[in-house]
């Protein structure tokens, strides 16, 4: 059996300093390689890479999902409900101010999750969601 591919992200950062800060320090993610325009990070085991782009950082468009207004450019993880619950009192703790504050979505219908959205130091949208069971993910 073949290993599952992992998912590689390039996003602008307006200020990778500020980006080491954040996804280094606050979300504990290992860094990788590095030059003066670029920082990669270990993302749950995928590459995400900060790129220096001022003109290009931010969200600018929303959709409604279940009463929520959900940046349309976003990227983040799905956890267990136990890490979910634990970062959410980890940001919560440092005072992070969300765009959807922690709370379940779907409540009682088929894909019900626990949900969160954030935004980086360089206003790039963050998710982090948690399932009951792995196998809701994908359910209709």
């Amino acid at each position: 059996m073949t290993a599952a591919p992992l998912f590689h992200l390039a996003f602008p950062v307006d200020d990778l300093s500020k980006a080491r800060r954040f996804y280094g320090d606050l979300l504990g993610c290992e860094e990788g390689r590095s030059s003066d325009e670029w920082v990669d990070f270990n993302f749950g085991g995928h590459q995400i890479v900060a790129h220096l782009a001022p003109d290009e950082t931010g969200h600018r468009s929303i959709n409604q999902v279940d009463g929520d207004a959900v940046p349309v450019r976003h990227f983040g993880l799905i956890l267990s409900m136990e890490e979910w619950q634990s970062l959410a009192d980890k940001l919560t703790a440092h005072g992070t101010q969300f765009i959807i504050e922690p709370h379940i979505r779907f409540k009682g219908q088929v894909g019900e999750q626990a949900t969160m959205f954030f935004l980086d130091p360089c206003g790039n949208a963050l998710e982090f969601k948690a399932f009951g069971t792995r196998d809701q993910i994908f359910a209709k």
